[in-house]
Order: structure tokens, then C-alpha cells, then sequence
């Protein structure tokens, strides 16, 4: 049994597959707000932006007792949370970093669509998490 279907046996089947829809369209417009970063005069509007899906994900991958998911959606949030006290354009670093976690949260989708086994193994960069915010 994989760990699609493991959690089919925890809950509904709608709540599940609810939670897959939505966490896919969150994954699938990610990647776009992350490299828009970059830009100045959207920084702050994309940040909180990307601080609510990754909210969502959290507080609905706690309720589902998806700990991968949730653990990175934490270690977001709170670098999100630190950036929304910011003004400017977000450094190379910080964007890599951003783009690494939707990597692993993508292939975290794709494990649940294909009910593998297990969850993909983390990707040991995203601990890394950088220094300087901004350019």
C-alpha cells in the first residue's frame, strides 16, 4: 500500500482528494511566483502570496498527518513570515532556495499521485537555508 492509499484508509476519500487538487494547482503557479521575486515592485504582494499557499499546504498536510509536507511548509512559512518585514528584490540564494522547496514539495505530489511506496527522500540543500534575504 502506498502513501496515497494509506491515507485513504485514514479519511475520506473527497478530503484526500480535495487536498491533491488543490496542493497541485498551489505546486503548478509556485515556480511563477517565486522567480518574480526578483522584482522590486511586487516583491511584498508576491511574498504574501506565496505565505498563504504555503499556509494552506501546512495547515492542511498537519491535518492529514503528512509530516514531509508539513515540515517543509513550516521551515517556509517562517522564512517567509521573516521576508514580509522586507522591501526590495530577493537574492539569487534566496530564490534557489524557494525553487528547491517546490522541487521537493513536486516530487512529493507526484509520489502521492503514483502511491509510492514512500515519500521521495529530502533534498539535503533545503536545509541550508540562506543568510541574506535580498539583494
Amino acid at each position: 500500500m502506498g502513501v496515497y492509499k494509506e491515507l485513504e484508509g485514514e479519511f475520506e476519500y473527497e478530503i484526500v482528494e480535495e487536498f491533491l487538487n488543490h496542493y497541485s494547482s498551489m505546486i503548478g503557479v509556485m515556480e511563477k511566483l517565486i522567480i518574480s521575486l526578483e522584482n522590486p515592485s511586487t516583491f511584498a504582494n508576491k511574498i504574501n502570496e506565496l505565505f498563504r499557499m504555503f499556509h494552506t499546504i501546512k495547515s492542511a498536510s498537519a491535518y492529514l498527518k503528512i509530516t514531509p509536507i508539513h515540515k517543509i511548509t513550516v521551515l517556509a512559512e517562517e522564512i517567509l513570515q521573516e521576508c514580509r518585514e522586507l522591501q526590495g528584490a530577493a537574492s539569487e540564494a534566496l530564490i534557489e532556495w524557494f525553487l528547491l522547496l517546490h522541487d521537493q514539495l513536486n516530487n512529493y505530489k507526484i509520489d502521492l499521485e503514483n502511491d509510492h511506496e514512500n515519500f521521495s527522500k529530502l533534498n539535503k540543500n533545503i536545509i541550508k537555508v540562506p543568510i541574506e534575504y535580498l539583494r
